[in-house]
């Protein structure tokens, strides 16, 4: 992924936030070995610091290639919009472009299998999708423990990280205020994000 210095995060905190408050589900991709395509599994997933935690169905291929090589990436993609030709520049000679956030996490992958674990696993979820849930705590045993076999967990500790917030970072401030207010005038799909994104200014 290319990233200009304009579009990258202003700091660890930055991606870090974008994740954990808002943006949990993306693509687990697993390459395994010697396979002529990786598994790639859209998920749920919850952000613990340097950690990912997630489950998945005992019968996934995921589970195969995660055997095979417990490097894994999970790329999670949001706040994307397409910006209008005559936005961004001259009506006949403007180019297109895409703002967009996205941050693409390597990890170790640690698969779960351990019932109390898995139970502990699920609750961290259930207490980040559905705080105060009734369905909290997860058990190990009883109706719980009966079910959690059909599950695997997975802990990944991440490794690296690659974050791009492209929303014109490379653009004066006066054409992003009126990139904002042309987004806002549209009002489709993502713009809302992507103009807090503006709002919250760049370097110029």
């Amino acid at each position: 992924m290319l990233i200009h210095p304009w579009d990258a995060p202003i700091d660890d905190d930055h991606w870090r936030a974008w994740l954990r408050d808002e943006h949990d589900f993306g693509q687990l991709i697993a390459p395994g070995r010697d396979r002529e395509f990786p598994v790639v599994v859209p998920t749920h997933f919850v952000f613990r610091d340097d950690a990912i935690l997630l489950h998945l169905a005992r019968p996934n291929p995921v589970w195969a290639a995660v055997d095979e090589n417990p490097r894994v990436l999970l790329t999670v993609v949001g706040d994307y919009t397409y910006i209008r030709s005559h936005w961004n520049g001259p009506v006949s000679s403007g180019v297109p472009t895409s703002y967009y956030a996205t941050v693409q996490l390597e990890c170790d992958a640690r698969v779960v299998d351990c019932p109390s674990e898995k139970a502990s696993l699920l609750n961290a979820q259930l207490d980040h999708f559905e705080p105060g849930s009734s369905r909290c705590p997860v058990s190990a045993s009883g109706v719980d423990g009966r079910l959690l076999p059909g599950i695997r967990g997975l802990v990944l500790s991440v490794t690296g990280v690659r974050a791009k917030f492209k929303f014109g970072g490379n653009k004066s401030v006066e054409h992003r205020g009126r990139v904002a207010s042309l987004l806002v005038e549209r009002g489709d799909g993502h713009d809302a994000a992507v103009v807090r994104h503006l709002a919250g200014g760049f370097p110029a």
